[in-house]
Protein backbone atom coordinates (compact mmCIF):
# COMPACT_ATOMS: atom_id res chain seq x y z
CA UNK A 1 0.00 0.00 0.00
CA UNK A 2 1.17 3.78 -0.28
CA UNK A 3 0.73 7.30 0.80
CA UNK A 4 2.80 10.05 1.42
CA UNK A 5 6.02 9.79 3.81
CA UNK A 6 4.74 11.18 7.29
CA UNK A 7 6.55 13.88 8.83
CA UNK A 8 9.85 13.04 11.40
CA UNK A 9 8.23 12.62 14.52
CA UNK A 10 9.60 15.27 17.50
CA UNK A 11 11.98 13.30 19.93
CA UNK A 12 10.31 12.63 22.51
CA UNK A 13 9.89 10.10 25.86
CA UNK A 14 9.22 6.71 24.21
CA UNK A 15 5.59 5.06 25.00
CA UNK A 16 4.74 1.08 24.40
CA UNK A 17 1.50 2.38 22.80
CA UNK A 18 3.42 4.96 20.00
CA UNK A 19 6.16 2.72 19.78
CA UNK A 20 3.98 0.08 18.84
CA UNK A 21 1.97 1.87 16.08
CA UNK A 22 5.15 3.10 14.90
CA UNK A 23 6.42 -0.31 14.11
CA UNK A 24 2.90 -1.06 12.72
CA UNK A 25 2.89 1.90 10.39
CA UNK A 26 0.21 4.04 12.15
CA UNK A 27 2.20 6.35 13.78
CA UNK A 28 1.56 9.26 11.26
CA UNK A 29 1.51 13.03 13.04
CA UNK A 30 1.39 13.20 16.67
CA UNK A 31 1.81 16.52 18.80
CA UNK A 32 4.43 17.54 20.47
CA UNK A 33 4.89 15.62 24.43
CA UNK A 34 2.04 13.34 23.17
CA UNK A 35 4.08 10.17 24.16
CA UNK A 36 4.73 11.55 27.67
CA UNK A 37 1.43 12.58 28.17
CA UNK A 38 0.36 9.13 27.39
CA UNK A 39 3.18 7.61 29.55
CA UNK A 40 2.27 9.39 32.88
CA UNK A 41 -0.79 7.17 32.83
CA UNK A 42 -4.18 6.29 31.05
CA UNK A 43 -5.66 9.46 28.98
CA UNK A 44 -9.25 9.19 27.63
CA UNK A 45 -9.09 9.45 23.69
CA UNK A 46 -11.71 9.90 21.38
CA UNK A 47 -12.41 9.42 17.75
CA UNK A 48 -15.27 10.76 15.57
CA UNK A 49 -17.49 8.91 13.55
CA UNK A 50 -20.06 11.22 11.06
CA UNK A 51 -23.03 8.98 10.70
CA UNK A 52 -23.42 9.85 6.54
CA UNK A 53 -25.02 6.64 6.19
CA UNK A 54 -26.58 3.53 8.20
CA UNK A 55 -23.52 1.91 8.37
CA UNK A 56 -20.07 2.00 8.99
CA UNK A 57 -17.73 0.76 6.47
CA UNK A 58 -14.55 -0.91 6.80
CA UNK A 59 -12.04 2.49 5.65
CA UNK A 60 -13.75 3.03 9.38
CA UNK A 61 -12.85 -0.12 10.81
CA UNK A 62 -9.03 1.46 11.14
CA UNK A 63 -9.72 4.36 13.63
CA UNK A 64 -12.26 1.81 15.59
CA UNK A 65 -9.11 -0.30 15.67
CA UNK A 66 -7.00 2.51 16.85
CA UNK A 67 -9.66 2.97 19.39
CA UNK A 68 -8.98 -1.02 20.18
CA UNK A 69 -5.38 -0.67 20.90
CA UNK A 70 -5.96 2.38 23.17
CA UNK A 71 -7.97 0.65 25.13
CA UNK A 72 -5.71 -2.52 25.08
CA UNK A 73 -3.17 -0.33 26.66
CA UNK A 74 -5.15 0.92 29.42
CA UNK A 75 -6.09 3.83 28.05
CA UNK A 76 -9.81 5.32 28.07
CA UNK A 77 -11.53 5.16 24.29
CA UNK A 78 -14.40 7.56 23.58
CA UNK A 79 -16.18 6.99 20.28
CA UNK A 80 -17.87 10.42 19.01
CA UNK A 81 -20.63 10.19 16.82
CA UNK A 82 -21.38 13.14 14.79
CA UNK A 83 -25.05 13.18 15.22
CA UNK A 84 -24.21 17.03 15.29
CA UNK A 85 -21.66 17.61 13.15
CA UNK A 86 -23.22 15.30 10.38
CA UNK A 87 -25.66 17.83 9.71
CA UNK A 88 -23.00 19.67 8.29
CA UNK A 89 -20.15 16.74 6.96
CA UNK A 90 -16.63 17.12 6.65
CA UNK A 91 -14.82 18.22 3.73
CA UNK A 92 -11.92 16.88 4.59
CA UNK A 93 -10.91 14.70 1.48
CA UNK A 94 -13.84 15.74 -0.72
CA UNK A 95 -13.43 17.27 -3.72
CA UNK A 96 -17.41 18.39 -3.67
CA UNK A 97 -19.72 19.49 -1.50
CA UNK A 98 -21.65 16.99 0.16
CA UNK A 99 -25.47 16.56 -0.51
CA UNK A 100 -27.39 17.55 3.23
CA UNK A 101 -29.33 14.64 4.65
CA UNK A 102 -32.58 15.44 6.51
CA UNK A 103 -32.21 15.65 10.29
CA UNK A 104 -34.58 12.50 10.48
CA UNK A 105 -31.81 10.69 8.35
CA UNK A 106 -28.86 11.69 10.36
CA UNK A 107 -30.69 10.55 13.81
CA UNK A 108 -31.38 6.92 12.24
CA UNK A 109 -27.87 6.91 10.94
CA UNK A 110 -26.41 7.72 13.93
CA UNK A 111 -28.27 5.27 16.06
CA UNK A 112 -26.94 2.69 14.13
CA UNK A 113 -23.90 3.76 14.10
CA UNK A 114 -23.83 3.68 17.80
CA UNK A 115 -25.22 0.09 18.07
CA UNK A 116 -22.02 -0.49 15.75
CA UNK A 117 -19.54 1.09 17.45
CA UNK A 118 -20.72 -0.26 21.00
CA UNK A 119 -19.60 -4.04 19.49
CA UNK A 120 -15.92 -3.50 18.90
CA UNK A 121 -15.38 -1.92 22.98
CA UNK A 122 -15.55 -2.70 26.37
CA UNK A 123 -17.47 -1.43 28.64
CA UNK A 124 -16.75 -2.26 31.81
CA UNK A 125 -13.34 -2.03 33.78
CA UNK A 126 -10.45 0.70 34.58
CA UNK A 127 -10.42 1.37 30.57
CA UNK A 128 -14.15 1.25 29.95
CA UNK A 129 -14.95 3.00 27.17
CA UNK A 130 -17.69 6.00 26.16
CA UNK A 131 -20.08 6.48 23.23
CA UNK A 132 -21.38 10.08 22.74
CA UNK A 133 -23.44 12.16 20.19
CA UNK A 134 -22.30 15.40 19.91
CA UNK A 135 -26.22 16.39 19.21
CA UNK A 136 -26.43 17.01 23.19
CA UNK A 137 -24.06 20.18 22.88
CA UNK A 138 -24.31 21.27 19.50
CA UNK A 139 -28.13 20.76 18.51
CA UNK A 140 -28.60 23.75 20.68
CA UNK A 141 -25.88 25.77 19.92
CA UNK A 142 -26.84 29.81 20.12
CA UNK A 143 -25.50 31.43 16.69
CA UNK A 144 -24.94 34.63 18.40
CA UNK A 145 -23.01 32.76 21.59
CA UNK A 146 -20.87 30.66 19.35
CA UNK A 147 -19.60 33.36 17.58
CA UNK A 148 -18.79 35.19 20.25
CA UNK A 149 -16.96 32.55 22.77
CA UNK A 150 -16.30 30.38 19.57
CA UNK A 151 -15.34 31.83 16.42
CA UNK A 152 -13.53 35.15 17.71
CA UNK A 153 -10.60 32.10 18.47
CA UNK A 154 -10.44 31.11 14.57
CA UNK A 155 -8.21 33.21 11.87
CA UNK A 156 -9.58 32.96 8.23
CA UNK A 157 -6.30 32.68 6.88
CA UNK A 158 -5.05 30.38 9.05
CA UNK A 159 -8.29 28.31 8.36
CA UNK A 160 -7.35 29.26 4.47
CA UNK A 161 -4.25 27.22 5.02
CA UNK A 162 -5.49 24.02 6.48
CA UNK A 163 -5.46 21.43 4.07
CA UNK A 164 -9.14 20.23 4.05
CA UNK A 165 -10.29 24.01 3.06
CA UNK A 166 -7.37 24.46 0.72
CA UNK A 167 -7.79 21.64 -1.00
CA UNK A 168 -11.49 23.15 -2.01
CA UNK A 169 -10.75 26.41 -2.63
CA UNK A 170 -10.82 25.56 -6.48
CA UNK A 171 -14.10 24.03 -6.73
CA UNK A 172 -15.60 25.62 -4.18
CA UNK A 173 -16.51 25.52 -0.51
CA UNK A 174 -20.06 26.82 1.31
CA UNK A 175 -19.47 28.96 4.41
CA UNK A 176 -21.49 25.52 5.69
CA UNK A 177 -18.59 22.86 5.04
CA UNK A 178 -15.89 26.02 5.85
CA UNK A 179 -17.36 26.02 9.43
CA UNK A 180 -16.90 22.09 10.00
CA UNK A 181 -13.54 23.37 11.59
CA UNK A 182 -15.02 25.04 14.17
CA UNK A 183 -17.64 22.69 14.83
CA UNK A 184 -15.29 19.80 15.73
CA UNK A 185 -12.70 21.93 17.58
CA UNK A 186 -15.61 22.78 19.87
CA UNK A 187 -16.27 18.74 20.17
CA UNK A 188 -13.27 18.32 21.38
CA UNK A 189 -13.51 21.92 23.74
CA UNK A 190 -16.62 19.84 25.10
CA UNK A 191 -15.24 16.37 25.37
CA UNK A 192 -12.47 17.50 27.69
CA UNK A 193 -14.80 19.88 29.89
CA UNK A 194 -17.90 16.58 30.22
CA UNK A 195 -15.50 13.79 29.85
CA UNK A 196 -11.86 14.52 30.83
CA UNK A 197 -10.84 13.58 27.22
CA UNK A 198 -7.41 15.19 26.31
CA UNK A 199 -6.30 13.65 23.07
CA UNK A 200 -7.72 13.18 19.54
CA UNK A 201 -7.29 10.52 16.69
CA UNK A 202 -8.22 10.36 13.32
CA UNK A 203 -6.80 9.86 9.94
CA UNK A 204 -4.09 12.31 8.54
CA UNK A 205 -6.81 14.39 6.57
CA UNK A 206 -7.85 15.89 9.77
CA UNK A 207 -4.67 17.10 11.05
CA UNK A 208 -5.60 20.64 10.74
CA UNK A 209 -9.16 19.71 12.72
CA UNK A 210 -7.48 18.07 15.70
CA UNK A 211 -4.75 20.71 16.15
CA UNK A 212 -7.64 23.44 15.82
CA UNK A 213 -8.89 21.73 18.71
CA UNK A 214 -6.19 21.61 20.96
CA UNK A 215 -5.01 25.63 20.05
CA UNK A 216 -9.31 26.12 20.72
CA UNK A 217 -8.79 23.70 24.17
CA UNK A 218 -5.33 26.11 24.99
CA UNK A 219 -7.52 29.70 24.21
CA UNK A 220 -10.89 29.23 25.93
CA UNK A 221 -9.82 26.77 29.16
CA UNK A 222 -5.91 27.35 29.02
CA UNK A 223 -5.88 23.48 28.92
CA UNK A 224 -2.86 21.61 27.07
CA UNK A 225 -4.67 18.52 24.64
CA UNK A 226 -3.27 16.27 22.47
CA UNK A 227 -3.34 14.86 19.17
CA UNK A 228 -2.37 12.17 16.95
CA UNK A 229 -3.09 10.69 13.17
CA UNK A 230 -2.73 7.89 11.02
CA UNK A 231 -2.23 7.78 7.55
CA UNK A 232 -4.82 7.32 5.14
CA UNK A 233 -4.86 4.11 2.94
CA UNK A 234 -4.66 3.44 -0.69
CA UNK A 235 -3.79 -0.29 -2.16
CA UNK A 236 -0.47 -0.70 -3.98
CA UNK A 237 -2.41 -0.47 -7.17
CA UNK A 238 -3.30 3.39 -6.07
CA UNK A 239 -6.81 2.65 -5.39
CA UNK A 240 -8.69 3.98 -2.45
CA UNK A 241 -8.90 1.42 0.03
CA UNK A 242 -12.18 0.29 0.98
CA UNK A 243 -13.74 0.11 -2.15
CA UNK A 244 -14.97 -3.05 -4.79
CA UNK A 245 -16.41 -2.98 -7.78
CA UNK A 246 -20.04 -3.33 -6.12
CA UNK A 247 -19.70 -0.19 -3.64
CA UNK A 248 -18.35 0.26 -0.49
CA UNK A 249 -17.42 -2.73 1.71
CA UNK A 250 -20.03 -2.08 4.43
CA UNK A 251 -19.94 -3.37 8.65
CA UNK A 252 -23.59 -4.30 8.28
CA UNK A 253 -24.51 -7.58 7.84
CA UNK A 254 -27.57 -6.83 5.50
CA UNK A 255 -25.41 -4.79 3.33
CA UNK A 256 -22.53 -6.65 2.80
CA UNK A 257 -22.51 -9.84 4.00
CA UNK A 258 -20.11 -12.14 6.29
CA UNK A 259 -18.86 -13.98 3.23
CA UNK A 260 -18.64 -10.85 0.77
CA UNK A 261 -16.76 -9.37 3.70
CA UNK A 262 -14.17 -12.74 4.14
CA UNK A 263 -13.82 -12.49 0.51
CA UNK A 264 -13.04 -9.08 0.30
CA UNK A 265 -9.89 -9.46 2.77
CA UNK A 266 -8.76 -12.60 1.15
CA UNK A 267 -8.45 -10.81 -2.30
CA UNK A 268 -6.15 -8.56 -0.51
CA UNK A 269 -3.41 -8.10 -2.95
CA UNK A 270 0.41 -9.57 -1.68
CA UNK A 271 1.91 -6.05 -1.65
CA UNK A 272 -0.82 -5.47 0.69
CA UNK A 273 -1.69 -8.00 2.75
CA UNK A 274 1.12 -7.40 5.13
CA UNK A 275 0.42 -3.96 6.17
CA UNK A 276 -3.28 -4.53 6.45
CA UNK A 277 -2.84 -7.45 9.07
CA UNK A 278 -0.72 -4.86 11.04
CA UNK A 279 -3.30 -2.17 10.42
CA UNK A 280 -6.42 -4.29 11.10
CA UNK A 281 -5.53 -6.78 13.53
CA UNK A 282 -4.29 -7.01 17.26
CA UNK A 283 -1.98 -10.35 16.17
CA UNK A 284 1.68 -10.09 17.69
CA UNK A 285 4.66 -9.10 15.72
CA UNK A 286 6.30 -12.53 16.06
CA UNK A 287 2.88 -13.91 14.30
CA UNK A 288 2.87 -11.21 11.70
CA UNK A 289 6.63 -11.69 10.66
CA UNK A 290 6.06 -14.91 10.32
CA UNK A 291 3.10 -14.49 7.95
CA UNK A 292 5.22 -12.42 6.07
CA UNK A 293 7.99 -14.91 5.37
CA UNK A 294 5.22 -17.39 4.32
CA UNK A 295 3.60 -15.05 1.95
CA UNK A 296 7.07 -14.16 0.85
CA UNK A 297 8.41 -18.12 0.49
CA UNK A 298 4.90 -19.52 -0.68
CA UNK A 299 2.68 -16.87 -2.27
CA UNK A 300 0.32 -19.09 -3.39
CA UNK A 301 -0.94 -20.67 -0.67
CA UNK A 302 -2.22 -17.14 0.59
CA UNK A 303 -1.73 -18.10 4.41
CA UNK A 304 -1.41 -14.24 5.43
CA UNK A 305 -4.86 -13.17 3.11
CA UNK A 306 -6.03 -16.39 4.88
CA UNK A 307 -5.30 -15.06 8.39
CA UNK A 308 -6.61 -11.74 8.00
CA UNK A 309 -9.65 -13.03 6.45
CA UNK A 310 -10.21 -15.07 9.14
CA UNK A 311 -9.52 -12.49 11.89
CA UNK A 312 -11.61 -9.56 10.51
CA UNK A 313 -14.18 -11.03 9.98
CA UNK A 314 -14.26 -12.38 13.06
CA UNK A 315 -14.25 -8.97 14.65
CA UNK A 316 -17.54 -8.14 12.77
CA UNK A 317 -19.06 -10.78 12.64
CA UNK A 318 -18.40 -13.32 15.19
CA UNK A 319 -16.85 -16.00 15.22
CA UNK A 320 -19.62 -18.14 14.05
CA UNK A 321 -19.79 -15.73 10.59
CA UNK A 322 -16.11 -16.25 10.23
CA UNK A 323 -16.34 -19.92 10.21
CA UNK A 324 -19.13 -19.87 7.94
CA UNK A 325 -17.56 -17.42 5.57
CA UNK A 326 -14.86 -19.82 5.51
CA UNK A 327 -16.52 -22.83 5.16
CA UNK A 328 -18.38 -21.25 2.00
CA UNK A 329 -14.89 -19.72 0.15
CA UNK A 330 -12.96 -23.30 0.57
CA UNK A 331 -16.60 -24.74 -1.18
CA UNK A 332 -16.89 -21.99 -4.32
CA UNK A 333 -12.59 -21.35 -4.54
CA UNK A 334 -11.18 -24.53 -3.28
CA UNK A 335 -13.70 -26.75 -4.74
CA UNK A 336 -14.51 -29.03 -1.29
CA UNK A 337 -17.09 -31.05 -0.76
CA UNK A 338 -20.78 -29.59 -0.39
CA UNK A 339 -21.74 -32.17 1.42
CA UNK A 340 -19.53 -30.98 4.73
CA UNK A 341 -21.33 -27.62 4.75
CA UNK A 342 -23.06 -27.26 7.71
CA UNK A 343 -27.03 -26.63 7.80
CA UNK A 344 -26.36 -22.75 8.74
CA UNK A 345 -23.01 -22.83 5.76
CA UNK A 346 -26.12 -23.67 3.37
CA UNK A 347 -28.24 -21.69 4.82
CA UNK A 348 -25.70 -18.95 3.98
CA UNK A 349 -25.01 -19.94 0.43
CA UNK A 350 -28.88 -19.51 -0.21
CA UNK A 351 -28.04 -15.96 0.54
CA UNK A 352 -25.47 -15.61 -2.09
CA UNK A 353 -26.62 -16.67 -5.09
CA UNK A 354 -29.75 -16.31 -7.19
CA UNK A 355 -31.85 -19.56 -5.98
CA UNK A 356 -34.14 -21.27 -8.30
CA UNK A 357 -36.81 -23.77 -6.89
CA UNK A 358 -38.34 -26.90 -8.23
CA UNK A 359 -41.00 -29.20 -7.49
CA UNK A 360 -40.31 -32.85 -6.21
CA UNK A 361 -41.61 -35.55 -8.81
CA UNK A 362 -43.72 -37.80 -7.47
CA UNK A 363 -40.97 -40.53 -8.46
CA UNK A 364 -38.50 -38.69 -6.28
CA UNK A 365 -35.71 -36.80 -7.60
CA UNK A 366 -34.81 -39.39 -10.19
CA UNK A 367 -37.73 -37.71 -12.21
CA UNK A 368 -36.33 -34.65 -12.47
CA UNK A 369 -34.21 -33.76 -16.02
CA UNK A 370 -30.56 -32.57 -15.25
CA UNK A 371 -30.30 -30.56 -18.39
CA UNK A 372 -33.77 -28.52 -17.62
CA UNK A 373 -32.47 -28.05 -13.94
CA UNK A 374 -29.46 -26.38 -15.61
CA UNK A 375 -31.41 -23.96 -17.81
CA UNK A 376 -33.92 -23.47 -14.47
CA UNK A 377 -30.59 -22.47 -12.63
CA UNK A 378 -29.86 -19.93 -15.27
CA UNK A 379 -26.84 -21.92 -16.27
CA UNK A 380 -27.54 -22.69 -19.67
CA UNK A 381 -29.72 -20.78 -22.11
CA UNK A 382 -31.38 -24.13 -23.62
CA UNK A 383 -31.63 -28.24 -22.92
CA UNK A 384 -29.49 -28.47 -25.70
CA UNK A 385 -26.56 -26.27 -24.33
CA UNK A 386 -26.97 -28.39 -20.93
CA UNK A 387 -26.45 -31.50 -22.79
CA UNK A 388 -23.39 -30.20 -25.19
CA UNK A 389 -21.69 -29.43 -21.75
CA UNK A 390 -23.04 -32.51 -20.05
CA UNK A 391 -21.11 -34.61 -23.15
CA UNK A 392 -17.87 -32.61 -22.24
CA UNK A 393 -18.00 -33.03 -18.25
CA UNK A 394 -18.73 -29.78 -17.94
CA UNK A 395 -21.34 -29.84 -14.86
CA UNK A 396 -21.46 -31.13 -11.26
CA UNK A 397 -24.56 -31.61 -8.83
CA UNK A 398 -23.30 -31.18 -5.26
CA UNK A 399 -19.91 -32.29 -6.32
CA UNK A 400 -20.65 -34.92 -8.37
CA UNK A 401 -19.31 -34.57 -11.77
CA UNK A 402 -21.88 -35.85 -14.03
CA UNK A 403 -21.25 -38.34 -17.15
CA UNK A 404 -22.37 -37.83 -20.52
CA UNK A 405 -24.95 -40.33 -20.00
CA UNK A 406 -26.46 -39.18 -17.03
CA UNK A 407 -29.49 -37.85 -17.13
CA UNK A 408 -31.02 -37.64 -13.50
CA UNK A 409 -30.56 -36.53 -9.71
CA UNK A 410 -30.17 -38.80 -6.89
CA UNK A 411 -31.40 -38.25 -3.32
CA UNK A 412 -27.66 -38.19 -2.11
CA UNK A 413 -27.16 -35.09 -3.86
CA UNK A 414 -29.92 -33.15 -1.49
CA UNK A 415 -27.90 -30.47 1.08
CA UNK A 416 -29.84 -29.99 3.88
CA UNK A 417 -32.05 -31.84 2.62
CA UNK A 418 -33.46 -29.69 0.01
CA UNK A 419 -31.15 -27.49 -1.74
CA UNK A 420 -28.86 -28.75 -4.95
CA UNK A 421 -26.08 -27.11 -5.80
CA UNK A 422 -24.91 -26.85 -9.27
CA UNK A 423 -21.73 -26.03 -11.03
CA UNK A 424 -20.92 -25.39 -14.39
CA UNK A 425 -17.42 -25.02 -15.68
CA UNK A 426 -14.79 -24.05 -12.49
CA UNK A 427 -16.65 -20.61 -10.78
CA UNK A 428 -20.50 -20.60 -12.67
CA UNK A 429 -22.80 -22.04 -9.49
CA UNK A 430 -26.42 -21.96 -8.74
CA UNK A 431 -28.55 -23.18 -6.40
CA UNK A 432 -31.89 -25.04 -6.70
CA UNK A 433 -34.28 -25.81 -3.73
CA UNK A 434 -36.51 -28.78 -4.48
CA UNK A 435 -39.76 -28.29 -2.60
CA UNK A 436 -42.66 -30.35 -1.87
CA UNK A 437 -42.83 -33.95 -1.90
Amino acid sequence: MTDSAPPSPTPDVSDPLLDDLAWRGLRYQTTEGLAAHLAAGPARVYCGFDPTAPSLHVGNLLPIMQLVRLQQHGHRPVALVGGGTGMIGDPSGKSAERQLSAAETVAANAAGVRRQLEQFLEFDGPAAAAVVDNAEWLAGLDVIGFLRDVGKHFSVNVMLAKESVRSRMETGISFTEFSYMLLQAYDFVELRRRHGVTVQAGGSDQWGNITAGTDLIRRMDGAHAHGMTFPLLTTAAGQKFGKTEAGAVWLDPERTSAYQFFQFWINAADADVGRLLRFYTLMERAELEELDRATAEHPQRREAQHALAYDVTGRVHGAEGARVAQELSGLLFAKGDPHGLSPTAVGALSKEMPVAEVVRPEAGLGGLDVAELFVTAGLAPSKGAARRLLEQGGLTVSGRRLSAGERDVRDGDLLAGRYLLLRKGARDYGLVRVVGG
